[in-house]
C-alpha cells in the first residue's frame, strides 16, 4: 500500500532540494492574478490517486465543469495508481523534470514532500479558499512547520463493513461493537450463514484498529519514542492470529490482500471486513450488494482498552514548487476543493467532505454512505503528522505478511520493525 525510500535517500533529496534542484521553487510567489479569474491561462497537470475505474470518472467530470468556466486552463488528467504515486512523485520533483503541477496528495505524504521542498505553501492563495470551513483534523493533516502546503480533499476513516443479510442469517440484527463480540459474530456467520465471518487485510494499515484498540500506537511522538513492538501492539497482532486459528476469520492471502478481501467481501463470501469510505462505489458493484442498503456501515469495534481505534485518513490537492503555471494551478484547486465541487464527489460516491458548510448540501445530505461513515471519521484516531509518517507502513506490511503467514514470531517480528523506526528517526528511542 506504501513504499518506502531509505533514510540515506531522503537526506539526499533533501540536500538536492535546499540546493536548488526540483523542488528549490518552493518559496517562489505567483504573479497577481489578473482582476478576473476566468482570465487566468496556464495549463495544469493534476495527478489523480483515486480509484480509476470507480471514482476516477467522477473527478473528471468536475475537470470538464471547470475547463468550462475557465475556458484559458488546459487541464492535464493524469490517474496514477495509489501504490506508485508517493515514490514517482518524490522522484521526479528530486530530478526537476516530470511532477505534475497538482497531486492529490495522501495526508501521511504531504509534511514529508513539504519537508523536501518540493511542495508550494499555499498561505494566502486563492488555492487555499475559506480555510475557516475545514474541518479541524483535515485542516491540521495538510500543514508542516506552521505552514500549510495542500488543501483538504476528503477525509475519511476505517470502519466495520458487514453484510446485513449475511448477519442476520446468523441470528444478528446489529453488527458487534467489542472485538470479543466480533469473533463470535463471525463464528456464527460461519456455521449458520454459510460464508466466512471476517475478512483480514494483511497490510500494516488495516492493522491500526486492533493496535488502537487495545491501546497501543506506533509511535509515542510527544516522548519521541518508538512503541510499534509495545504490549498493546504485540496483543493486537495475538487478536488477529485468534481469528483466524479460531475460524472466526479466513486465512488470509498474502498476496493481493487488499483485493482479495474486498472481491471475497462483494461476492457475498465474508460478512465483516475494515475498510473506507473510498471502497463503498466499488462495493455497490458486487452481487451481495445489488440492494445497496445491505451494506452496513459501523464504527471499528472496541478493543482491550475498551476504545475504538481506526486511522484518520483523507486526501488533500498539493501544489507542486516547480510548476510554471502557479496561478492556474491555484485556480484549479480552489474549484476542486470548494464546497460546491466536495459535495458533488460526496454525492456521488460518498467520500466524506473535509469542508464544514459541504454537510448541508442536498447532494450530501441524501447520500446515506456519508451519514454512516461520519461518525466513524469524528471518532478517529488521528496519525503523527510528521515527515516520515509515510515511510512508516512498509517495514509494518512486510513484518506483518511474515506474522500471519507463519514464516515469524510477533515479537520478534515487531521488533525489526522498531529498529527500522528508529533508524528513520534519528534520535527516537
Amino acid at each position: 500500500m506504501r513504499r518506502v525510500l531509505p533514510a540515506a535517500a531522503i537526506v539526499a533529496a533533501l540536500t538536492l532540494a535546499l540546493s536548488g534542484c526540483g523542488g528549490s521553487a518552493g518559496n517562489q510567489t505567483a504573479s497577481p492574478p489578473p482582476k478576473s479569474p476566468t482570465d487566468i491561462s496556464g495549463e495544469v497537470t493534476w495527478w489523480d490517486t483515486s480509484d480509476a475505474t470507480n471514482e476516477a470518472p467522477a473527478f473528471q467530470d468536475l475537470i470538464a465543469a471547470f475547463q468550462t468556466q475557465h475556458p484559458k486552463i488546459k487541464v492535464n488528467y493524469v490517474n496514477v495508481p495509489f501504490g506508485e504515486a508517493q515514490n514517482k512523485f518524490k522522484t521526479a520533483a528530486q530530478s526537476g523534470a516530470g511532477a505534475p503541477d497538482v497531486i492529490r496528495s495522501e495526508v501521511a505524504w504531504t509534511p514529508e514532500f513539504a519537508s523536501l521542498g518540493y511542495l508550494q505553501a499555499l498561505d494566502g492563495t486563492r488555492a487555499l479558499d475559506k480555510p475557516e470551513d475545514f474541518l479541524p483534523v483535515p485542516a491540521a493533516s495538510v500543514k508542516f512547520d506552521g505552514k500549510t502546503y495542500a488543501v483538504p480533499q476528503v477525509t475519511d476513516s476505517l470502519a466495520l463493513l458487514y453484510n446485513k443479510d449475511l448477519l442476520k442469517k446468523a441470528g444478528h440484527d446489529q453488527p458487534p461493537t467489542t472485538m470479543d463480540e466480533l469473533k463470535q459474530v463471525a463464528l456464527d456467520v460461519k456455521q449458520k450463514a454459510g460464508a466466512d465471518g471476517f475478512g483480514v487485510n494483511v497490510q500494516g494499515y488495516f492493522l491500526l484498529p486492533f493496535i488502537y484498540g487495545e491501546g497501543g500506537d506506533l509511535l509515542d511522538v510527544a516522548g519521541k519514542k518508538v512503541t510499534v513492538d509495545s504490549p498493546q501492539a504485540q496483543a493486537a497482532v495475538a487478536r488477529v492470529q485468534d481469528l483466524v486459528k479460531s475460524g472466526a476469520a479466513a486465512k488470509p492471502t498474502i498476496q493481493d490482500s487488499y483485493a482479495n478481501v474486498q472481491t471475497a467481501f462483494k461476492d457475498g463470501k465474508v460478512a465483516m471486513i475494515f475498510n473506507g469510505p473510498w471502497s463503498v462505489a466499488d462495493d455497490l458493484t458486487g452481487k451481495a450488494f445489488k440492494d445497496k442498503e445491505n451494506l452496513g456501515v459501523a464504527t471499528v469495534p472496541t478493543g482491550g482498552s475498551g476504545k475504538s481505534g481506526a486511522p484518520v485518513g483523507g486526501h488533500g490537492y498539493a501544489v507542486y514548487a516547480g510548476s510554471k503555471s502557479l496561478d492556474a494551478s491555484y485556480e484549479f484547486v480552489r474549484f476542486m476543493a470548494s464546497a460546491e465541487s466536495q459535495a458533488k464527489i460526496a454525492g456521488k460516491l460518498g467520500l466524506l467532505p473535509a469542508r464544514t458548510s459541504a454537510y448541508t448540501d442536498p447532494q450530501v445530505t441524501a447520500n446515506t454512505m456519508v451519514g454512516q461513515f461520519k461518525p466513524v471519521v469524528e471518532g478517529a484516531h488521528e496519525r503523527p503528522w510528521i515527515p516520515e509518517g509515510g515511510q512508516l507502513f512498509t517495514p509494518l506490511d512486510q513484518a506483518y505478511a511474515k506474522i500471519m503467514s507463519g514464516q515469524a514470531q510477533a515479537p520478534d517480528a515487531l521488533k525489526g520493525v522498531a529498529d527500522e523506526y528508529r533508524k528513520l528517526l534519528q534520535g527516537w528511542s
